[in-house]
């Protein structure tokens, strides 16, 4: 019986650890945090091989990043759908 209830406390334990994954892989905090790395990186690349006004270049691509992080869950959402079928 012991052993059933540690494995049972093992998963979860698991769960917990999913549940947790999964709310920071949707949080804003993470979603915040892309696009002001994606930015700095991007406008750091520009300013190194010389492009004219780099920082305001930069914007573009950190929004196309986030709106594509964005839209990711509904394309998984529709790929499960679908190959349920």
């Amino acid at each position: 019986m012991k052993d059933l209830e540690k494995r049972v406390a093992e998963i979860e334990k698991r769960n917990k650890k999913v549940e947790e994954d999964k709310g920071w892989e949707t949080s804003f905090t993470r979603r915040g945090l892309l696009i002001l790395f994606t930015y700095i990186s991007i406008g750091a690349y520009m300013w190194a091989i010389g492009v004219a006004s780099p920082w305001l270049n930069a914007v573009i691509p950190s929004i196309g990043f986030l709106l594509s992080t964005l839209t990711l869950q509904y394309f998984k959402r529709w790929w499960v759908n679908n190959r349920k079928k």
